[in-house]
């Protein structure tokens, strides 16, 4: 039997499509299908690391999770992860590539196809089904000469497409039959049909709207899907998600937005925790003097992002909020934020130069060409704890404070602790998911844990979304409509 494909095409950015992709997962793995998540190219900062020892996006990590596999290279073999407003970082087939401006996108995209298509085949070889989801939107009709993301793919492919659009932000109407209206006869020939994301409110008042999409497109519809009110319970993918507080706890964690800010799902886990009261601070906010904790996350450009820092004044907030005996944890980027210095003298990052750091750790770092990319099982060294998690970074620190490590990873020292321990930073990513961790963390801040785990939160959410979704679409349509690759 030949394996069978299906994409997710949106009306445009963050309009549901790895939340619907995720959903299918589920639900088709629940019915006994081999199943497997696809993206040809992402653009995120938030990466994850693969078993066979490479990155993808969070996205396809959590879609995987839905689909009951190990984490691999090919279900996303081409991330794009922004370094600077023009430039970023070609990762392929889990390996970091190149580094490209946009104007350089085009032509690389088409020999990029290549690889697309053979990462298509090997995952072909090992699930009865692929849900393959676009990126941005097949109606950007400026990109689809060297599209390899949506019509471009599901043309050299041949996968039939469903597309999605976002009623929550309006004009839905106009978003799908629009789209329509600029395709090419022969990529609109590729969609199956349509669904309609984010309904809020009584969904049979928009019977007459569905049917006038159907009027006029002549797809067929697969259902309104009402919003989730399960989402903000599994990881987010995209930086516009962040800008939200999360619970109502006593403990005050804050984390401001930095401009590159990468693996900010390693939050996702506390901020799940009813005594901690997640804040994300977006740029042109102070960080709040209440905070009892100030994390300062990953980023794709630790210098660029140090600059963002001080532009936005969160530097001295952050020196205030030390002063008043307050802690801070950076990781990964953020760590190398808190020492003297990060020195980049070959340009890896950006152009070649050197910064200083916000001086809270007595550690240097240096970046290097050699990119640490690891799935680690660490030990906390203040509690004993545990932590599986994994490092994904460029560059080396060292300095005295390195003598108090956050963490012993196979009997080597990780990150830093400053003498009154209230400094932090590691390069472990994903530590929170830890529920012995967490619980462990917590207690040193005289705090209680949930008596939930995070991973079987996840687990359970993503069995909710999936009934959500059979309940209110015809999933079993959505599934039959995959064609043989």
């Amino acid at each position: 039997m030949p394996t069978r494909a299906i994409m997710i095409q949106g009306t445009g950015s963050n309009v549901g499509k790895s939340m619907l992709v995720a959903g299918l997962c589920r639900a088709a793995l629940r019915r006994g299908i081999s199943v497997a998540p696809f993206k040809p190219q992402n653009m995120s900062n938030n990466a994850a690391v693969t078993h066979d020892g490479g990155e993808i996006g969070r996205a396809q990590a959590l879609q995987a999770i839905a689909s009951g596999r190990s984490l691999s290279v090919h279900m996303n073999p081409v991330l794009l992860k922004p370094e600077t407003d023009t430039g970023a970082q070609v990762v392929v087939q889990g390996r970091a590539r190149s580094r490209l401006e946009a104007g350089d996108f085009g032509a690389a995209r088409r020999a990029l196809l290549e690889p697309v298509l053979d990462s298509f085949g090997i995952l072909g070889k090992t699930a009865d089904l692929i849900i393959v989801e676009g990126a941005g939107s097949p109606a950007e009709t400026n990109l689809r000469k060297n599209d390899i993301a949506n019509m471009g793919f599901a043309r050299a492919a041949n996968v039939p497409v469903i597309l999605a659009g976002d009623i929550n932000r309006g004009g839905v109407i106009a978003q799908i039959v629009g789209t329509q209206a600029v395709m090419d006869p022969d990529d609109a020939a590729m969609v199956a049909g349509f669904l309609v994301n984010k309904f809020r409110g009584d969904v049979r008042l928009f019977d007459d709207g569905y049917q006038d999409i159907i009027d006029r497109t002549g797809w067929a519809g697969f259902g309104v899907l009402p919003w989730f009110s399960g989402a903000h319970l599994l990881p987010a993918e995209d930086a516009v998600d962040l800008a939200r507080a999360r619970s109502d706890g006593a403990f005050h964690v804050v984390c401001p937005m930095l401009s590159r800010i990468s693996n900010f799902d390693d939050l996702d886990p506390l901020a799940a925790e009813p005594s901690v009261r997640l804040t994300m601070i977006p740029p042109g906010t102070p960080l709040p003097a209440d905070a009892d904790l100030v994390i300062l996350p990953g980023t794709k450009s630790t210098r660029g992002d140090l600059n963002f820092m001080r532009a936005q004044g969160w530097d001295i907030d952050l020196l205030a909020h030390v002063r008043r005996g307050g802690h801070v944890l950076g990781v990964c980027g953020g760590y190398q934020m808190l020492g003297h210095v990060v020195a980049d003298p070959e340009g890896i990052e950006d152009a070649a130069g050197q910064d200083a750091g916000l001086g809270l750790l007595d550690v240097e770092t240096l970046m290097a060409a050699d990119k640490t990319l690891t799935r680690v099982t660490a030990t906390h060294t203040a509690t004993g704890a545990q932590i599986d998690g994994y490092e994904i970074h460029i560059g080396q620190t060292r300095g005295p404070d390195c003598q108090r490590p956050y963490c012993q990873i196979d009997g080597v020292s990780d990150g830093a602790v400053s003498r009154d321990g209230k400094i932090a930073g590691t390069y472990l990513h994903g530590l929170f998911s830890n529920d012995s961790f967490r619980k462990a963390w917590l207690a040193q801040h005289g705090l209680s844990a949930a008596p939930v785990s995070y991973s079987q939160t996840v687990e359970d959410t993503l069995d909710q979304l999936a009934d959500h979704m059979e309940q209110h679409l015809d999933v079993s349509a959505i599934l039959a409509s995959a064609g043989p690759v």
